[in-house]
């Protein structure tokens, strides 16, 4: 590849997405080593700031790491979301040619806390199906989600399907007829507990997207109520933005 120093995308963007191409194409398979930056200068006759650059805004993407005097080597790329449209988790990986499945912590009848009860607009004790599970991608911990369902609204719900691998708004979709349309979604970032670094294998140092969700019908009724908290390292929310006059 040869850059074109008269662009006005940078050189460092030029060599990133060369990079990028090659690791897609399966030049760099999993677990690969990229070339160093001293290689990279000198293969594409740049300094080697422009080389790190390079590498460091391939790793702000998720599709390598640095290992410290060891190299840059290809990771996994981060499952990338696009807010836009209301998707299950399972779709979202399905969609990826990838297999969900999910380990079930929680599946059970409870009263509804306070907290619960507000944004799912019943009254507190009423009876909400809690459903906490820790959700994988081809057997990768991804997320853990913790659904609250209004039990009203899906009455015998949990006697009837094993939500270790079934979609939850597939089956309030097809079985309850329940038309999910809108949601009103809140993100923020934060490092995970002691109990989320385990249920989902991270380190001390990794952080995650902590998603608070309230999915709504067709007719503005509130059905789920979710808290959840995603890797960071494998999971990334993407937004289009235009401009409005």
């Amino acid at each position: 590849m040869t850059l074109n120093p008269d662009s006005t995308v940078p050189l460092y963007v030029q060599i990133k997405e060369h990079l990028r191409q090659q690791i897609e194409s399966g030049v760099y398979p999993l677990g690969a080593r990229l070339p160093s930056e001293r290689e990279l200068s000198r293969t594409f006759q740049v300094s080697r700031m422009t080389a790190r650059q390079a590498l460091q805004l391939l790793a702000s993407d998720g599709f390598v790491s640095a290992r410290v005097g060891k190299g840059t080597f290809v990771k996994k790329p981060r499952i990338d979301q696009e807010l836009r449209f209301l998707t299950s988790f399972t779709e979202d990986i399905q969609q990826r040619g990838m297999t969900p499945t999910s380990r079930v912590i929680v599946a059970a009848l409870r009263p509804a806390p306070p907290e619960v009860a507000g944004p799912l607009k019943i009254s507190p004790g009423a009876e909400i199906v809690l459903l906490s599970r820790v959700r994988l991608a081809d057997d990768e911990p991804i997320a853990w989600e913790i659904c609250h369902v209004n039990h009203r609204l899906c009455p015998g719900i949990l006697d009837r399907h094993d939500f270790s691998r079934e979609s939850l708004y597939r089956v309030l979709r097809e079985e309850y007829g329940h038309n999910l349309i809108w949601a009103d979604q809140l993100i923020s970032a934060r490092m995970p507990s002691r109990e989320e670094r385990k249920a989902l294998n991270l380190d001390a140092n990794t952080p995650v997207l902590s998603l608070t969700r309230v999915t709504y019908t067709d007719h503005d009724q509130p059905v789920e109520y979710v808290v959840s908290v995603y890797r960071c390292d494998r999971y990334q929310l993407r937004t289009v933005l235009r401009y409005s006059k």
